[in-house]
């Protein structure tokens, strides 16, 4: 953990500096990305069954995941890695961007509640810029690409009609560059990842560039938002 929050804060101090940290701490709606209002998707996956699951890369797990804690209808939200194989499902390993692996998250949902159409919005609206290529805001490599591992043919279906509606519409300057294939496998991730925005609000990185990802939530995706996250740990949050 100390050599992941010593790299993203150093990260973030070379960009801001401490004083814009503390900034973007007090006002978040000045994130280092912005959000795009988009609209939902024209089709939809059918709302039946039970739980459901979701496998999103968008960047940094702990925003993807701190989004989705927030999230009303999911049911848990563990940060992970997809994309490669078992021995190479260490941070370690993933962060040189050599193993095929993208720092992800299972989303496990109900779809009475929340629909499968409406977790992509959200991930390309508020959780990430789809058009960036193997990187995303201060991180770069494949490991934080932009990627959506279906676990169903209708979920396929569904991930790549949106983006085609969404590049059609051009709701974003550039084309959408995430990549859409089926799941094979997720490994979760360390235990000190999981609910790490939660956690650790206060640290430079998550201040900067999580924080408000959760606030554009709130005031875009109102009726979508809970205050109190769902957490993968029963922990208390400290600053």
């Amino acid at each position: 953990m100390l050599s992941r929050s010593l790299s993203r804060l150093s990260l973030c101090a070379a960009a801001i500096g401490a004083l814009a940290v503390a900034a973007f701490a007090v006002a978040p709606s000045l994130a280092a990305e912005d959000a795009v209002i988009i609209p939902p998707p024209a089709a939809d996956a059918p709302e039946t069954g039970g739980i459901k699951t979701a496998v999103l890369a968008g960047g940094c797990f702990w925003g993807v995941q701190g989004v989705f804690q927030h999230t009303a209808g999911i049911t848990s939200a563990v940060s992970g890695y997809s994309g490669g194989n078992k021995a190479t499902a260490d941070y370690n390993m993933v962060s040189t961007g050599s193993t095929g692996h993208a720092e992800s998250v299972q989303v496990k949902y109900d779809p009475q509640k929340i629909s499968y159409g409406k977790i992509l919005q959200i991930f390309f609206s508020v959780v990430h810029d789809p058009t960036q290529l193997n990187r995303q805001g201060p991180d770069t490599g494949t490991q934080y690409r932009s990627a959506i591992f279906t676990t169903s043919a209708e979920q396929k279906k569904v991930a790549d009609a949106y983006i085609d509606q969404l590049n059609a519409a051009k709701v974003y300057k550039k084309p959408i560059v995430t990549k859409v294939g089926a799941l094979e496998a997720f490994y979760p991730a360390e235990g000190y990842h999981q609910d790490y925005l939660t956690l650790h609000p206060s640290q430079p990185y998550i201040a900067y560039n999580d924080i408000p990802k959760v606030e554009n939530l709130k005031k875009i995706f109102a009726d979508n938002y809970i205050e109190k996250p769902t957490l993968v740990n029963a922990a208390k949050a400290t600053n």
